[in-house]
């Protein structure tokens, strides 16, 4: 089997679950979010144990494969990812490294890592695709990280060999900037699964992310 990548748009979780009822409310937002059209969820989740989160992996796993085979990640927890059937897993710098986390999953599991302005662009070896930013200022890496902007969105994607998604404080507005600067496409958080209308919200950013919503094709 290839590798899948997460595709145009990929949404991830608040992360702010602690509890089986936290859980059973994201479930129901990613489902609404499924039906909406989002082709690619991840759970990034830090404040679940083991247990819930794997519980909620699965759920989401077997609800991606009752709609269009939608991809399903898991973020940080390699073990989580492999004992879910999850799609792929995201590393950042606290994690595995990609080429390390290679060796503990399937030949078909994609591995995304979270790249900023200040890597060495080594720290990605081994990775299918990246997500880089912030592109914008947003409150979860406000006063950590500095925005980069379009031109060091530009300035990533030239220095990438993966498939890039924009990541940052991104509304569908800003959609066609980030395609133009060769971004794959884009990453939320608030925007989709922290938004209070989650249906809608992914349909305006699927409509800014087609050719004829002005991003390129």
């Amino acid at each position: 089997m290839r590798r899948r990548l997460p595709g145009r748009l990929l949404a991830l979780t608040p992360g702010l679950a602690r509890s089986e009822a936290d859980c059973a409310r994201l479930l129901s937002k990613i489902g609404e979010a499924f039906e909406a059209g989002l082709p690619a969820v991840l759970l990034r989740e830090p404040l679940l144990p083991d247990g819930h989160l794997l519980l909620l992996a699965q759920q989401v796993v077997d609800l991606a494969r009752r709609f269009e085979e939608q991809w399903v990640g898991v973020h940080d927890r390699v073990h989580v990812c492999r004992a879910a059937g999850a799609d792929g897993v995201h590393l950042g710098f606290r994690s595995l490294a990609p080429e390390v986390a290679r060796l503990a999953l399937a030949e078909e599991c994609t591995i995304g890592f979270s790249a900023h302005a200040h890597d060495e662009a080594r720290s990605w070896s081994g990775a299918d695709y990246l997500t880089f930013g912030p592109v914008r200022e947003t409150t979860s890496k406000r006063g950590l990280l500095e925005p980069t902007g379009v031109e060091g969105l530009r300035r990533a994607v030239l220095s990438a060999s993966q498939p890039v998604l924009a990541l940052g404080g991104l509304q569908p507005d800003d959609v066609l900037a980030m395609r133009e600067a060769g971004a794959a496409g884009v990453a939320v958080l608030s925007g989709i699964l922290g938004a209070a209308d989650v249906g809608p919200a992914v349909r305006r950013f699927m409509m800014a992310l087609e050719p004829s919503g002005g991003g390129p094709s």
